[in-house]
């Protein structure tokens, strides 16, 4: 469990993806409230030793992991995805590479 990190920033994590994926009106969305009652009914408090926070603690850790994942695919989806037929030299350079220079001024 000492992978997973505490439940409080597994918590600020969550919402801070939450803001993320919502935008402004994050508080407002079913997901958010949810997440707030979740963990506020599965802390341990002195009059009961809950197992099943452990359960809902690595389930929100998957969760998270979830909405990073989302969050950087479509991120790199904006950044890679094809805008039509790019020229050779454009091709070239988004691996790093230059194109050999031709005689006589052409390329």
């Amino acid at each position: 469990m000492a992978a997973l990190g505490g439940p409080l920033c597994t918590l600020r994590a969550l919402l801070r993806e939450l803001r993320h994926a919502g935008g402004r009106s994050y508080r407002d969305s079913p997901a958010y409230r949810h997440v707030l009652a979740a963990f506020r009914a599965h802390r341990v408090t002195s009059e009961k030793l809950c197992r099943a926070q452990q359960e809902l603690h690595f389930q929100a850790v998957t969760y998270l992991c979830l909405l990073r994942s989302v969050r950087e695919h479509e991120a790199l989806h904006r950044e890679y995805h094809g805008r039509g037929e790019r020229s050779p030299q454009e091709v070239a350079g988004l691996v790093g590479f230059r194109l050999p220079q031709q005689p006589g001024g052409k390329g």
